[in-house]
């Protein structure tokens, strides 16, 4: 199940940068190329975390080493921001549409069951499993129902709330994740098994690549607004004008009044 949500994420990731690429008009080839690379830095960065995994490259304690699962996550978020910044990438993610397509990748989060079946088998700490597992449960659910607010055209609001659930569900899981897979919070059993094969493909891969997403959606999101903005202190602007404009000037009154002393009217339009 770890695999398979985890997989299903970066595909559907890969298929919104390949639709983005169409939507902006850079072509078959292009397209291909950017879904291609998406991919190999996908998939290249799930097989190297689960090697890493699989030595127990990613278990610490306190005091002994470098936190490697910390590094890892940090790391790769950072590199995919990177990455979205590069231009052909940058045109994809911001083609018309984009909301729409960003929000696939989070409707395979209803996988986060895995962590209320590891906690009922006994291996995670409800402090952890119940929020961790029930916030991506909900976050997948309400993904097809904002998806057709916003293909509706009044999904705004909506999706700014939705982005920051996800992103408020992501934090706290790390952060809960870290209190009791570090043992800095005491409960039992610890949440060490985040650390291990596959659990910790989530945190290293899954987790940094949403956040990435949610950042682009909220980033959309914010320069739709200001867009509007702009448009109507621009509109605003021109009716002002237009209003000052209309305004009779001095020598236009002037020239009424003498048309009023010698008795004669202007034509009406």
């Amino acid at each position: 199940m770890t695999y398979a949500e985890v997989a299903a994420i970066e595909a559907a990731a890969v298929y919104v940068l390949y639709q983005g690429a169409r939507s902006a008009g850079l072509g078959i080839r292009r397209a291909t190329g950017i879904s291609v690379g998406a991919g190999l830095v996908f998939g290249g960065w799930l097989a190297a975390s689960s090697v890493i995994g699989g030595r127990g490259g990613y278990h610490f304690r306190l005091g002994h080493g470098v936190p490697w699962l910390p590094v890892a996550v940090i790391g790769y978020f950072v590199a995919l921001i990177a990455l979205s910044r590069l231009p052909s990438v940058a045109h994809a993610l911001s083609a018309p549409g984009a909301l729409n397509r960003l929000m696939l990748p989070h409707s395979f989060r209803i996988a986060g069951i895995v962590f209320v079946v590891a906690m009922l088998l006994g291996r995670l700490p409800p402090l952890f499993a119940l929020p961790a597992g029930f916030g991506d449960i909900a976050v997948g659910i309400a993904t097809p129902w904002v998806t057709r607010k916003l293909t509706d055209g009044s999904g705004t609001r909506a999706a700014v709330w939705f982005n920051l659930f996800g992103m408020a569900d992501l934090i706290s899981a790390l952060t809960l994740g870290a209190l009791t897979g570090f043992r800095l919070v005491s409960v039992n059993p610890p949440a060490t098994l985040n650390s291990e094969l596959p659990l910790v493909l989530i945190p290293t891969v899954g987790v940094p690549l949403l956040f990435a997403l949610h950042i682009t959606s909220l980033t959309i999101l914010l320069r739709s607004r200001l867009g509007r903005e702009r448009t109507g202190a621009t509109r605003s602007s021109r009716c002002g004008a237009s209003q000052h404009d209309a305004r009779p000037t001095p020598a236009s009154v002037a020239a009424d009044d003498d048309h009023q002393l010698l008795g004669l009217s202007r034509p009406r339009d």
